[in-house]
């Protein structure tokens, strides 16, 4: 199955091809999305036997290239389209593929009746399309070229619903806030390519990461290179301070949220810095700068979703938040362990999602969790499984979240200090507080919809059967992934997986990694009481004394606003850049370096030409004596030249 890797990339090409040529002429869904689905399942079955061939070779011959073709061989950079299969790359895999395809299936259900079903799984198709180039590249340039596929997909998905409004904007808006704010990311990006190329003379990961280990590169360029490669990656993962376009996501439908935000795009930032993982162990200083920004973020997107009221918008931040523990964790040496948490978090926020779509395809496209409550007993499923992905985002074992957001915790105490663990633990008390508040809201507690307009009830088997298979791999994921103070000699069977790719940064980290293990589980402990407590708290507040919220926001109404107004960045955005760029253009560019400069330029010489030319049309008088007599003076000068030139 290794060899036919390159069948992952290629079926959801022929899926979107097809859809989007033919959909619109055959119209049939059941076919179209079949095919979508179809695509993304056979890729899946590809998937799951190159693992299990990869798991059955020795370990110093689990990295596999399959080459296709030559791509580009000039000057001396020389680049073929290939595929590196791989530890690291084949656990993406699965998750994109895996999670994917149950998006696919749920979105037969959810996108029903819409009058752009085919383009609907086009696009879809050539997202995962574009997401498995950049799991599987050998290569930065072919990892770029991903890169960009997913950043245009999700324009499109976005603004899949480009005729309706979203907020006080448009959905086409939205989609295009998503583009642009990543293409800022994306030129951060292409300067770490340059300088890679620059200083390594190739761009093949191979070639790049042990030429990092041979060659004897200057601290300060490695930290350079690290640095850019991280400004794309906060674009692609909505890190500060480039995060503001991921709530915006959520004007497009649903299914189009779950998988920006639980399996695809999101997630490319932290896959390519943990590809990374050697120039990063290089660059210390960078390090440090992904582990602050990392934490900073997680805790600052988390105060956020503390009072959002848009279901989508809580899972939104709550996203953002997860985004920042992964870096948090990469930040720390934890390669691995942020990596894990990508899966587990692949689980617990496509099953949120869906859930909540579930539940807006149920309230009649009705987003406010204050018109919700009491739905459990109307979506019985949905409400069990939504109930099971929240507490595994909370971190409450057994279920998969507390595995991984645990042992990004433990690394961060272990590696980085106190103070990063604090920040952590409390950011993953407001995540358990803001989903229970969520959860309360939307299924527990009176009614609060009108019964004359809106009638709740569970969504089909074609989108309840997704929820149950991610409520199972949100329950028992996490078991991959068991620390060795449980898990004894057997050890933390996703670590050894993930071994040999960070074998050789972690090797740079000699500091890294030790610890004891009564420290360990002691903060084990703590973390989990907290986030205990924080749920009780959050069914104290919004279940029990719904007063208590109110008199809370009345009270501390100034914060209150800035936290419900996500601190005003995107209006502090607009009044420190946008409009002073877009005056600049207009006062500048346009009517001084277009009108005066350059237009001023062209129509001056235009008019002198203009001058000259009237000048010279005098001559034409329409007289042949006068023509004549200009000629008879002509030839006389011509001959008076040539006699004085041989005088």
């Amino acid at each position: 199955m290794i060899d036919l890797i390159y069948l992952t990339v290629l079926l959801p090409l022929l899926g979107f091809l097809f859809n989007g040529l033919a959909g619109p002429k055959i119209k049939n869904e059941k076919l179209i999305g079949i095919v979508g689905s179809g695509a993304i399942g056979l890729s899946f079955i590809i998937v799951v036997g190159a693992f299990f061939e990869t798991l059955a070779l020795p370990v110093d011959q689990r990295l596999n290239i399959v080459t296709l073709f030559q791509w580009i061989a000039v000057a001396g950079l020389n680049i073929s389209f290939s595929y590196q299969v791989d530890q690291l790359s084949l656990v993406m895999s699965l998750i994109v593929t895996g999670v994917g395809f149950i998006i696919h299936i749920y979105s037969i259900g959810y996108m029903h009746g819409d009058k752009s079903f085919w383009r609907f799984f086009a696009y879809m198709n050539l997202f995962i399309f574009a997401m498995m180039n950049l799991v599987l590249a050998d290569n930065f340039l072919l990892l770029f070229l991903g890169w960009e596929g997913v950043g245009l997909c999700s324009y499109l998905l976005i603004g899949f619903w480009y005729d309706r409004k979203f907020e006080k904007s448009t959905t086409s808006a939205a989609g295009l806030k998503a583009f642009i704010v990543n293409r800022i990311g994306d030129f951060g990006f292409l300067l770490g390519m340059f300088l890679i190329y620059s200083t390594f003379g190739t761009l093949v990961f191979t070639d790049v990461f042990s030429r990092a280990v041979s060659f004897a590169v200057p601290e300060h360029i490695f930290v350079l290179i690290a640095i850019f490669l991280f400004i794309g990656a906060t674009g692609k993962s909505a890190q500060i301070p480039l995060l503001v376009w991921l709530p915006d996501a959520m004007a497009g439908p649903t299914p189009v949220s779950a998988l920006i935000h639980a399996a695809t795009m999101v997630t490319a930032g932290v896959y390519m810095v943990a590809r990374c993982s050697i120039i990063y162990a290089s660059a210390p200083a960078a390090m440090m700068v992904v582990a602050v920004i990392g934490v900073f973020t997680a805790f600052f997107a988390a105060t956020i979703g503390l009072v959002q009221n848009d279901i989508k918008k809580v899972l939104a931040y709550s996203t953002v938040s997860q985004l920042g523990y992964m870096f948090l964790a990469l930040g720390a040496g934890a390669f691995s362990a942020g990596i894990f948490h990508v899966m587990t978090h692949a689980f617990f926020k496509a099953l949120l999602f869906l859930g909540a779509g579930s539940v807006i395809h149920s309230m009649h496209e009705q987003q406010d969790i204050r018109h919700y409550g009491g739905l459990k007993k109307y979506m019985p499923l949905t409400y069990g499984t939504f109930l099971v992905a929240a507490v595994a985002i909370s971190g409450i074992p057994p279920l998969s979240g507390f595995f991984s957001k645990d042992e990004i915790l433990w690394y961060s105490y272990a590696n980085l200090g106190m103070v990063f663990w604090l920040i952590g633990l409390i950011t993953a008390l407001m995540t358990a507080f803001y989903m229970f508040r969520l959860y309360f809201m939307t299924f527990e507690g009176k009614e609060k919809f009108d019964h004359h307009k809106v009638h709740p009830h569970e969504s089909p088997k074609v989108m309840t059967v997704p929820l149950v298979v991610l409520a199972v791999l949100s329950a028992i994921g996490g078991f991959i992934g068991i620390p060795e103070i449980f898990s004894g000699e057997h050890g933390n069977l996703f670590h050894s997986w993930l071994a040999p790719v960070f074998k050789t940064a972690e090797l740079k980290l000699l500091n890294y990694g030790s610890h004891l293990h009564f420290e360990e589980l002691l903060l084990m402990i703590i973390s989990v009481v907290a986030a205990a407590g924080a749920i009780f708290y959050a069914r104290y507040v919004y279940l029990k004394k719904p007063e208590v919220a109110e008199k809370t926001s009345s009270r501390f109404k100034g914060i209150y606003n800035v936290l419900l107004n996500k601190y005003f960045l995107d209006e502090g955005y607009e009044a420190s850049l946008i409009k002073p760029i877009v005056k600049g253009s207009e006062n500048i560019l346009w009517k001084i370096a277009d009108n005066k400069l350059i237009d001023g330029l062209i129509n001056g010489l235009a008019k002198i030409v203009d001058n000259i030319s009237g000048s010279i049309k005098k001559i034409q008088t329409g007289v042949a004596q006068s023509y004549a007599l200009v000629m008879v003076l002509g030839i006389l000068i011509a001959l008076f030249w040539i006699i004085l030139s041989y005088a």
